[in-house]
Order: structure tokens, then sequence, then C-alpha cells
């Protein structure tokens, strides 16, 4: 089931990444946001910009990123810092596409002032400009085999490409609609370019001569990615479909659909997760389900050593010096599962009839651990309706018992904010969500008594105690008054 983040604009870049933990920049409105694979809040995020920010880009190290904006300066960041460490000031227009080229000391950039520009990172100074196109600059990358060659896409139709140690393009390919995204193979003999309906693949080893045109999209296409080996060749385009092309025959062998139109797409280095930016600013992100291996290749068990030489049942001489065999621990699943970080399968370990029924205690305590962590909240994502109605039986049933309650009002406000999108689509669901309300609403009730019946104890136990003293005090001066008596008399 894909998780669903809300941005504060149209999404218009996503870039994972290269070095582990694989964390992905996403460039909306006037903000970048830093998440991690598994995070649903960002992690870090840039927000110095003046203006619109686009195009936000990891160099190959992971440790820099750069962007345009708005107002026609670029943005150098280090990933662990907030201010930027350079700003490249030189377009007279909004900056759209910026990135570094291979040597990662210079900056490529193209902007809608109709110039593609190179800059220098150390001196943060321009080295060339070139205004080769006749219109805007949206699209561009830079060649992993050379480290002087960068590529840039206009809506004047053409893809240039762009040598750094001449002072012109040094080829020119006419794609026939305005080119909104380039991508170039890792070998830097092939390149791909999306405009208009189609998605072209052209050999720039030949001169620039097309391979192949691609037409399946009804809308045009916005966004291209290649998957880490090379063999999968993505596009998201605005009539709402990301299709997955095979890069031997060139034909659809898989398609996603989406709710609405898409501007970006970015896949993860191990293919792991695909990440989905739209026109409404949510960002629509999948995991792939991780293969499950078979349990049932264990080796063997030989006999231990020991029952060779003289059995289980030798009883030790006086004379014999016995060595103590250490005690291995075992572990229980759930305790393997949250020490290898997986926190969807801790939770289903704990979830199952056994442990939920005979020591619920076990359940709520890997569900605070979870919650320190921080991982309950994705935990509880992308469930289907079995468990989720698993889930909400559990927490209706024990949620009013004292010990487990701060808990599980936790983990009901979770699943209530997660789940609630989808109420009304599963009676099963909707009954446990019913049964959750009237356990609540009970033990609110049985509270209010509660507080009643303490009122009226407080009110009886200062009524006992006015009285008592009264009579102490009687006592008091019944006895002061029987000694001064006394005293007159004698």
């Amino acid at each position: 089931t894909p998780v669903q983040i809300k941005e504060f604009g149209a999404v218009n870049k996503i870039d994972f990444s290269p070095v582990p933990p694989y964390n992905y920049a996403v460039t909306a409105s006037s903000r970048i946001h830093i998440y991690g694979r598994y995070s649903q809040e960002p992690i870090k995020t840039f927000s110095r910009f003046r203006d619109a920010a686009y195009c936000a880009t990891y160099r190959d190290d992971g440790r820099l990123l750069t962007a345009g904006s708005e107002d026609g300066s670029i943005c150098l960041f280090d990933v662990s810092g907030k201010a930027p460490l350079r700003q490249f000031e030189g377009h007279t227009k909004p900056v759209h596409v910026v990135g570094f080229l291979s040597d990662k000391y210079r900056i490529f950039s193209g902007g809608d002032d109709y110039s593609s520009n190179l800059w220098d990172i150390p001196s943060a100074t321009e080295i060339i400009s070139y205004s080769e196109h006749t219109d805007y600059v949206r699209c561009g990358c830079a060649s992993k085999v050379n480290a002087d060659v960068f590529i840039t896409g206009s809506y004047d139709h053409t893809v240039k490409l762009f040598d750094a140690r001449t002072k012109s393009s040094v080829m020119t390919i006419e794609h026939g609609h305005p080119v909104e995204s380039v991508l170039l193979f890792p070998s830097g003999g092939l390149l791909v370019s999306a405009g208009g309906r189609y998605v072209k693949v052209w050999d720039v080893l030949k001169g620039g001569q097309l391979l192949v045109s691609l037409k399946n999209h009804h809308k045009t296409v916005t966004c291209l990615c290649l998957n880490s080996s090379g063999q999968r060749l993505l596009s998201g385009s605005l009539d709402r479909h990301v299709k997955i092309y095979s890069t031997t025959s060139y034909k659809v062998v898989h398609s996603f659909s989406y709710a609405t139109s898409i501007l970006s797409l970015a896949l993860s280095p191990e293919d792991e997760t695909i990440v989905v930016g739209m026109t409404n600013g949510v960002l629509n992100v999948k995991h792939r389900k991780p293969e499950e291996k078979n349990e049932n290749s264990q080796k063997k068990r030989q006999p231990a050593y020991r029952t060779y030489v003289k059995g289980r049942t030798y009883m030790p001489k006086q004379e014999d010096f016995c060595v103590s065999k250490p005690v291995k621990r075992v572990l229980r699943k759930y305790d393997k599962l949250l020490r290898s970080f997986q926190s969807s399968k801790a939770l289903d370990a704990v979830l199952e009839p056994p442990i939920m029924l005979h020591t619920p205690e076990v359940t709520v305590a890997v569900m605070q651990e979870l919650h320190r962590r921080g991982t309950l909240r994705s935990a509880l994502a992308g469930r289907d309706e079995k468990q989720v109605n698993l889930l909400l039986t559990f927490v209706a049933r024990r949620v009013i018992e004292p010990r487990f309650t701060p808990m599980l009002v936790t983990v009901a406000d979770m699943i209530t904010d997660i789940y609630q999108p989808v109420v009304g689509q599963s009676a099963i669901v909707d009954k446990q969500f019913l049964k959750l309300q009237q356990a609540i609403g009970k033990e609110i009730d049985y509270q209010e008594e509660l507080l009643e019946v303490l009122g009226m104890m407080d009110t009886l136990f200062a009524t006992f105690t006015k009285k008592r003293d009264t009579c102490l005090e009687e006592n008091k001066s019944n006895g002061v008054t029987e000694i001064i008596e006394t005293s007159m008399n004698y």
C-alpha cells in the first residue's frame, strides 16, 4: 500500500541520494525537504529561498545539494548544514535546471533566459555561458563517462549536447515537441528525450540517430527515470500514468496509475522504492515487498560430539574437572525483528492470537518500543482489511485496562489518522471502529461516575474530620474546668 505525503505545492523534482541510507530530496514550492526511506515526516528542510525552488539535485558522493530558484540564483547546500555554502548569480530569469558534472567541482544550469551556464564551485564564478536555445531551458543531465559533457532540453523542441572545452554545442537533436525531460544511459551512448506524448531514444555515437519513438501516453510526458541495471525505463505523464519499458524491446512491461497528473518521478538506487510527485502536491511512495526466504533449506543437525565420548548418562568422578557449557540465550521472534529494524514484521509477530490473548503486555511493550524509535506510524500503515481488523480488536479490548491505556490511546489515534480516508469501504473495519468508540465512551462514563463518588467521599471525610476536632476541643475544655474546680475546693 503506498504512503502519501502532502507537500506545500506541486512537486517539481525528486532526487535520491546515491549513497546509503538513500534519503531523497523533494522540491516543492519554496522548500526542499529531505525524507528518509521509510519516514513520513521530513528529517531536514532547506527553506532559505525568497521564491519558488526548482530541481534540487544530489552530488555523486551525497554530501552536497544544488537547486535553482525563481529569482534566477543557484544555491549550493551542505546536506549536514542549513545555510547555502555558495550562491551563483548570473541568470536573469528563473533557473529550472541544475546538476553536477561528474568531476564534482562544476555545476551546469539552464534557465528561462534561454541560456545554459557552467559554474565553478570553489570560486563560485561562471566558467562559460551558452545562449543557443531560443526558448526556455527546462531539463538537463550530465554524462557520467565524460566530465566535460552535459545535455540540455528546451521548449524550442531541441536537445543540445555541450562540451565544456568548446565555445558552442557539439550536437543538436530535433525532438519535435517542447522537451520536458532528458536522460543519458550510464554508458553515455544512448540519450532519451521526452516531450509532448513522445519518448524518443537517440544514438549519440551515431550523431544523434533516432532509434525508437514511443507513443504510449495520452498526454504530455513530464519525467523519465532509469533503474539501477539500466534494463527498465520509466516515464511519468500528465495522463496520471507511469509506464515501465524494457530497454531491450522498448515494449511496456508494466504500468502504474495515480490520482492526478504526474510531474516528477524517482527510483531508489536499489530499486526498492518508487516515489512520484504530483501537481496537487501529493508525494506517493511505494516500497517493493521483500522476498521471503525459504526456511525448509536448513541443514540436518549432526549429533553433538559429547554423545560419542561418554554418553549423556556419564556421572563425573571426584578427580574430574567439569567445564560448564554456557547457556545460549534464545531471542524471541519479535526481538530478532526489532534488532534488525523490521518494524512492521515485529508488530505482526506480536499480533498473533497466542501472544495477544495470553501476554498482551508483550504486544503493548513492542508498540511502546516502536513509538520510542519513531517507527510506530510506519509499522501501522499499509495494512490490509484483515490486519486492521486484528489491530482494532486488540485496541478496543485492552484500551480500558489502566496499565495499557496511555500507549493504546496513542495507537488508536494513529490508526484513526492513517485509515480515516478508507472508512466506509469495509463493513468489518467500520464495525471495529464503532466497537472502539463504544468501549472508550463506556470508560469515559465510568470515569465520570467514579469522580462523582470521589467527590461524595471527600465531602464525607471532611465532615468527619470537623466533628472529631470539635469533640477533642470539648474534651480539652472540660478537663481544664475540672482542674480549676478541684484546686478551688482545696
